[in-house]
């Protein structure tokens, strides 16, 4: 299933947000967002969600969701969003519990997502009791368990140490490859998205616009081979430049903002 976003603005009062952003995710495919701080990423992922409504402009899926689909569209939170009174099968199994789905079929749907990430041994553990890599893998999962045509995965590595985002980032190219799963996948850091992502689409400062579309030519399975790595060097050094001053701008603005 195919995600569409078509000339979609938004603002909040008087304040100018996105300007007439449209992009396409294929079937399988993920694609990065990337951008300064207040571009509105987060927002046009609220809206491809149907979390926020636009002011213009529309999102829409083209083609079948697949055949176990529960939800279409599902997020992947920043802050993992787990429920502390719950242990980890009990809230990779929450996003089951209003589809009228009998007892067998959600045991089947979470010991399936576990699985997948890697948590099958840790299905009776409490959030308390994880590192903060485990815990976003029960968010990744219990995304999963839905079957969703779609992921929206906001910032989802960027609370995470640097060794344990290398580590999610190779869980979720496993994950790809085995799923070819579609996701819309919101970032701050430029070698993330070139290690995870087939394509970056580069929003202006705020209100967001699209400045460029960047392809990752390299297949997903040899970024990490050191044949890759000249290329993969050159895309960072393209992305930078486009978004350095936008970004030093923004970050100005933000802090004069603090300021007043």
């Amino acid at each position: 299933m195919d995600l569409l976003v078509e000339g979609v603005s938004h603002g909040y009062g008087a304040l100018p947000v996105l300007d007439g952003v449209s992009l396409s995710i294929a079937s399988g495919e993920i694609v990065a967002l990337l951008g300064p701080s207040g571009c509105g990423k987060s927002t046009l992922l609220g809206i491809a969600g149907g979390m926020v409504a636009p002011g213009a402009g529309r999102v829409r899926l083209r083609g079948e969701a697949p055949a176990a689909c529960l939800n279409p569209l599902t997020y992947v939170f920043q802050d993992f969003a787990l429920l502390p009174w719950r242990d980890v099968a009990g809230n990779v199994a929450l996003p089951l519990e209003h589809h009228g789905l009998g007892a067998a079929e959600r045991a089947r749907r979470v010991d399936d997502a576990l699985a997948r990430i890697g948590l099958s041994d840790f299905r009776g553990a409490w959030p308390r009791q994880l590192s903060g890599g485990m815990r976003q893998r029960v968010g990744i999962a219990r995304a999963l368990v839905v079957e969703p045509a779609v992921l929206l995965m906001d910032e989802p590595l960027s609370a995470l140490d640097a060794q344990t985002r290398e580590l999610l980032m190779e869980d979720l190219l496993a994950l790809w490859r085995q799923t070819r799963f579609t996701a819309l996948y919101v970032t701050h850091n430029l070698a993330e998205a070139l290690r995870l992502a087939h394509r970056v689409v580069v929003l202006s400062r705020r209100p967001g616009r699209v400045r460029e579309v960047v392809e990752v030519p390299v297949p997903v399975g040899e970024r990490g081979a050191p044949a890759a790595a000249a290329t993969l060097a050159a895309l960072h050094e393209r992305l930078w430049a486009l978004v350095r001053d936008e970004a030093r701008d923004a970050e100005r603005e933000i802090a004069d903002a603090g300021a007043a």
